[in-house]
């Protein structure tokens, strides 16, 4: 089931991206396409099409929810265990101040800022020299989309870089990179989000500067407003 963009959208992530490919040429394709489909134009058809009903917007919908820090995180291609292309949205003023918790992810990362800008800081263990974390990792329960996030110890972590991305840049990070995105726009600030790789790990790395909930809800979205979330989405594209 797919609407003509849904399955143009398929079929480029297939070609580009199928191949068993060295992570550093994974990574460097993934940035480049997320860039193609991250332009304005191109998304805008995308989202429109989904937002009429095409795709598989009851599947979409289950995978897609408002996140606890503040943004939206809006299913748009699945490609199953090797692609997934979401948008996420980030409302002004939404969220923790600091922005979300430092984290990596189960698989390479490439991201296109469409609309407003982003901050994002890569960090690295500080080796018992850096700000204190405590670590958890991160998995998901087996019968519902929550987190279940296990103590893992206490940590150390030392801000290795900052980078500013405006709309229309790109960006892409292996699976292990630990990292924290935050916004401070006036307005909403829109990325395409692509996650790629057969070899997803089981669990993540959460980092935090105090004690966290063992289990944190996931609250999926209904179709009605999955489908409402998206026409918005596309009225904001339109505007931009």
């Amino acid at each position: 089931m797919g609407g003509r963009q849904v399955l143009a959208v398929r079929r480029s992530l297939a070609e580009a991206l199928d191949g068993e490919l060295p992570e550093h040429e994974r990574l460097a394709v993934a940035r480049s396409l997320v860039g193609e489909l991250g332009a304005p134009g191109r998304l805008l058809e995308l989202v429109a099409d989904l937002a009429s009903g095409e795709g598989d917007p009851e599947a979409c919908a289950r995978l897609s929810y408002r996140h606890v820090l503040g943004f939206d995180k809006l299913l748009l291609v699945d490609a199953g265990s090797r692609h997934m292309l979401r948008a996420h949205l980030w409302h002004p003023g939404g969220g923790a101040a600091g922005g979300e918790d430092v984290h990596n992810h189960r698989s390479p990362l490439a991201s296109c800022v469409v609309r407003g800008r982003l901050t994002m800081e890569l960090y690295a263990s500080g080796d018992g020299g850096g700000a204190p974390a405590e670590r958890y990792r991160e998995s998901l329960a087996g019968r519902s989309a929550d987190w279940l996030l296990e103590p893992a110890g206490a940590a150390s972590l030392r801000l290795a870089q900052v980078a500013e991305y405006t709309a229309g840049s790109t960006y892409a990070l292996p699976a292990h990179t630990l990292h924290r995105a935050r916004t401070e726009a006036p307005g909403p600030t829109v990325t395409l989000f692509l996650e790629t790789g057969r070899g997803r790990r089981r669990h993540t790395d959460v980092f935090t500067a105090g004690p966290h909930p063992e289990a944190v809800p996931k609250v999926p979205l209904s179709v009605r407003d999955y489908l409402a979330e998206l026409a918005a989405l596309a009225e904001l594209l339109r505007a931009s």
